[in-house]
């Protein structure tokens, strides 16, 4: 069994300490409440892209038991609560000029989520808004589009959630510009299908998940012909998620955690499947004892990995881009556009928000 290196820490920046978007340009936030992690980037607008003043990510669990419940529960919104004040008094110490702070999967499904939402704005003194599917989409392929290779003219992108996970079907233009030409959410992640083992071995397990998963595939592949184009030599793949950020540094061997390394990096198929498998060997507590994981990832990471052996098994494009952006990185660059456009005064996500909370309409199926 391979023995990993220890990895500590998450997304580096330079932190800017008190008043950081007073006399230097304004500051921008972008908030990301998902079902198994709340995560935020604080940034300013540069040139060539934008500069990272803080960020933040926890792991919360705010969908912990939706899926047997169908509400979230007191203990995930307490935890969830927690981090959602830290990242309030970030967004306010670095200046913050605006901010959009989004939810996706937990509060699409959760029949209190409004009570919830409630909650947020009295503890933590802003809005939270419910993005549908279809904008998590758009949004995820915002952020990750610089990463896409030119010379293929077709590429499939996935983002592996605690609740739900993504896939866009994308066609790639020589300008490095990429059109959605249609998305699928399946209604599984990590969080969900960890919780539903039912007493099974870790192998046996993983062996469900990845025959689960692949069978909601095959309509997505028929209706785009993507097997086909893979043979054509068509297509590339590019994944946005903890799994296969993970699995990256894994494979590097890296002593701490280094974005620059990872964000970009390539995972063939063959080392996806290698540590897969030794992670499905070891024991939790082995799991866990790798900071990259940590205790609280360790149960969900087996998960994580399954989704994307099923999607590797489907589509054997025998490696894939690893990209450690996404959905933030797509609001943030949303916001710069905002507000060259319209001006402090006039746009809706000013900090402290004035947008208010739109009630949830469920998706068609």
């Amino acid at each position: 069994m391979a023995a990993y290196a220890n990895i500590r820490g998450s997304f580096r920046s330079s932190k800017r300490r008190g008043g950081a978007g007073n006399g230097n340009g304004e500051n921008f936030a972008a908030l990301d409440l998902g079902t198994n992690s709340c995560r935020l980037l604080v940034a300013r607008p540069q040139a060539n892209g934008f500069h990272v003043v803080d960020s933040y990510s926890r792991i919360v669990r705010l969908g912990e038991g939706l899926g047997t419940t169908g509400h979230l529960s007191q203990k995930a919104i307490d935890r969830t609560l927690d981090a959602l004040k830290v990242c309030a008094e970030k967004m306010h110490r670095n200046g913050v000029s605006y901010a959009r702070c989004v939810a996706t999967e937990a509060c699409r499904r959760a029949s209190n989520c409004a009570q919830f939402l409630d909650q947020v704005r009295e503890v933590a003194g802003f809005e939270i808004e419910i993005i549908s599917s279809d904008e998590e989409t758009r949004l995820a392929l915002e952020g990750c589009m610089p990463l896409f290779e030119r010379q293929l003219s077709h590429g499939l992108m996935f983002d592996i959630g605690g609740g739900s996970t993504e896939l866009m079907w994308l066609s790639l233009s020589e300008d490095g510009q990429a059109t959605r030409l249609d998305w699928l959410s399946l209604p599984f992640g990590v969080v969900t299908l960890s919780e539903d083992v039912d007493g099974r071995s870790m192998d046996e397990a993983y062996i469900k998940i990845v025959d689960h998963v692949y069978d909601h595939l095959d309509g997505f592949d028929r209706r785009h012909e993507i097997t086909q184009r893979i043979g054509d030599g068509e297509v590339q793949m590019l994944g946005t998620s903890g799994t296969v950020t993970t699995l990256s540094a894994l494979n590097m061997e890296l002593d701490n955690y280094n974005r620059s390394k990872v964000d970009g990096s390539y995972l063939t198929f063959d080392k996806i499947e290698s540590i897969s498998r030794d992670l499905v060997e070891m024991e939790n507590g082995d799991r866990a004892a790798l900071s990259c994981i940590g205790p609280q990832r360790a149960d969900l990471v087996v998960a994580g990995c399954a989704i994307l052996a099923a999607l590797c098994r489907k589509w054997p494009l025998e490696r894939l881009r690893v990209a450690d952006r996404g959905l933030r990185e797509g609001i943030l660059l949303g916001l710069f556009k905002e507000a060259l456009q319209v001006g402090s005064n006039g746009s809706p996500y000013a900090f402290p928000p004035r947008r208010s909370v739109s009630s949830l309409v469920p998706e068609a199926s």
